[in-house]
């Protein structure tokens, strides 16, 4: 994945653990008992999805989210 970096956002479960998911990615969620689990399946399912993409001749999308926090 040289040359690609994608936001991971982690949100916790009710019943423990986390959801993990791409947002420049769609459809690329994954998730993990804790928050290291999830970022390291976020982590292999982001290079399965632009594997795919490449695979199919198709180019990753390049991120361009901007990630505000408001109070």
């Amino acid at each position: 994945m040289p040359g690609h970096h994608y936001t991971v956002i982690l949100e916790p479960e009710e019943g423990g653990g986390f959801h993990a998911f791409c947002p420049a990615l769609k459809g690329c969620h994954t998730q993990g008992d804790t928050v290291e689990d999830a970022l390291a399946n976020a982590k292999e399912a982001i290079e399965a999805y632009v594997e795919s993409l490449e695979k199919h001749g198709e180019t990753p999308p390049v991120e361009d989210i901007a990630l505000m926090i408001i109070r």
